[in-house]
């Protein structure tokens, strides 16, 4: 398989569950600032919605959205534990996480990221996500993980969005749950390694 993927973007997400799962992938590094692939490649043309992360299955087939793509590579090896059986209510439990982290802690980031945001927006942008950092703080008082005590794809997505509260200077001081999840996971062997081939990791 081949992974389109952006350093720290919503792509590390899968990159982190392919790890996991232990399958091999080539990764083609995207610049989403001009969408040209590390080769010159027009991204458009592999993926007309222009943004990361996209998946060559080993078919040839394109998948994109980035809980379809963990989904996906958790099923390839049902061993991993990575997602639950399908048609189980676990299986919908971690979609309704998915889900969640999908609608409203990834896309509260997006105005933190724009510079031309105005400052109330930022600002409430930056509320809104602190609102859920307790919630979750709470839920992770309780469990290792999202789901319990097993590591599934989920856990990779949160990890993902709330590791860019480095890069944006916000504390998790006030969420020591939250904070002791986001150690746990980053010092995951799986984790590591994808970081570190991102260069994100020396």
């Amino acid at each position: 398989m081949k992974l389109y993927y952006s350093p720290g973007a919503c792509s590390l997400s899968p990159h982190i569950a392919l790890r996991e799962a232990g399958l091999p992938v080539e990764l083609v590094r995207v610049n989403l600032k001009n969408h040209q692939t590390q080769d010159g490649t027009d991204f458009y043309t592999i993926n007309p919605k222009g943004y990361v992360p996209t998946l060559i299955l080993d078919d040839g087939a394109t998948l994109t959205e980035g809980p379809a793509i963990v989904q996906y590579i958790a099923d390839q090896l049902p061993l991993s534990q990575l997602a639950p059986p399908h048609g189980s209510m676990a299986r919908y439990r971690l979609q309704e996480w998915l889900t969640f982290i999908g609608t409203e802690i990834h896309k509260a980031f997006g105005p933190l990221w724009n510079p031309g945001a105005p400052a109330e927006t930022r600002a409430a942008a930056q509320a809104r996500l602190e609102q859920w950092f307790g919630w979750l703080d709470q839920q992770l008082g309780q469990h290792d993980y999202l789901m319990g005590d097993t590591f599934t794809v989920a856990d990779g997505y949160l990890y993902t969005c709330v590791n860019w509260c480095n890069f944006l200077k916000i504390s998790l001081a006030p969420w020591p749950h939250l904070g002791d999840y986001m150690q746990r996971v980053a010092q995951r062997p799986a984790v590591q390694a994808a970081l570190r081939a991102e260069g994100l990791l020396d």
